[in-house]
């Protein structure tokens, strides 16, 4: 019989809020329809471990993710966030000291898009999934990071300004005006019930519609022009992002219940800066309809 060191007494007696495993890369097969999609994901898994106990079972965790990711080769499963509540539900009932367990999930993920010119392209974003299980009471989290672009007001209007100086003030007051851009990326994440669904191509649409313009990986001459008049038509703080994403997110998801958590970052890589914009809402759809 070998030692039980984890189940030790602790020399210094703290509850451990999170303790668990990271980065542990695996393939997750996921239905839409009749069509089947493998996502190689990045799980996390965390329990708390009480002040009584040495270390946390780790070895647990990933036996876990191995037996279920197994069962998604023969059962795909719908969704990240779906297998995220599945594993944190065995998680937390192998760790039998634990109060709270906790699995988050990341996987690339990739779309066909059309650009500018109707040119189809293929566009990637990240999946984002996640559960908690608190007592008995299970959450999960469906998210989306996209990538997109931004053209700033603020310069936009003070080079109006130098124009009307310069030119002809009516031309200029009709058409958009050079300004710096931005790479913008936006985290969007839902925190909801356990037996409510959402569909995380929709997310990735609002997103996408709340920049300036969207990117994309393939532009030839002309679509890259278009690509930014388009933009420069559509200027936008990281602030506008946020709040143009939240605006969407309360018209869309009307039957969504009060207490649902919405997460949303933008935060813009400054061409003419060496530092970021960044905005932030952590809020509930309860306060939004507000």
């Amino acid at each position: 019989m070998y030692p039980d060191v984890q189940g030790m007494a602790p020399q210094s007696r703290f509850k451990i809020t999170r303790v668990g495993v990271k980065n542990v890369v695996n393939p997750i097969h996921v239905r839409r329809g009749e069509q089947i999609t493998t996502l190689v994901t990045k799980i996390d898994i965390f329990v708390d471990l009480p002040p009584t106990k040495k270390g946390s079972d780790m070895s647990r965790n990933i036996e876990v993710i191995s037996e279920i990711v197994e069962e998604s080769i023969i059962s795909p499963c719908t969704g990240i966030e779906n297998l995220a509540a599945r594993i944190v539900r065995e998680v937390k009932k192998r760790h039998e000291y634990a109060t709270y367990a906790e699995v988050s999930l990341s996987a690339d993920y990739f779309l066909m898009r059309k650009n500018p010119g109707g040119r189809d392209t293929i566009e990637r974003y990240t999946l984002l999934g996640g559960a908690t299980m608190d007592g008995e009471n299970v959450r999960k989290m469906v998210g989306v990071e996209v990538v997109g672009m931004t053209a700033c007001p603020c310069a936009m209007e003070t080079v109006r300004a130098i124009l009307k100086e310069r030119y002809d003030q009516d031309v200029i007051d009709e058409m958009p005006v050079p300004t710096h851009n931005q790479r913008n990326v936006v985290t969007l994440l839902i925190e909801i019930p356990e037996h409510v669904e959402i569909e995380a191509n929709d997310l990735i649409d609002i997103v996408e519609q709340s920049f300036s313009a969207p990117t994309y990986e393939i532009l030839k001459r002309r679509e890259e022009g278009e690509l930014v008049v388009m933009a420069h038509n559509n200027p936008k703080f990281v602030e506008d992002v946020v709040r143009d994403i939240l605006r969407r997110l309360v018209e869309e998801y009307s039957e969504l219940p009060d207490d649902t958590v919405v997460i949303v970052k933008s935060e813009s890589e400054e061409s003419i800066h060496k530092h970021n914009a960044f905005a932030e809402r952590v809020t509930s759809l309860k306060e939004l309809r507000e």
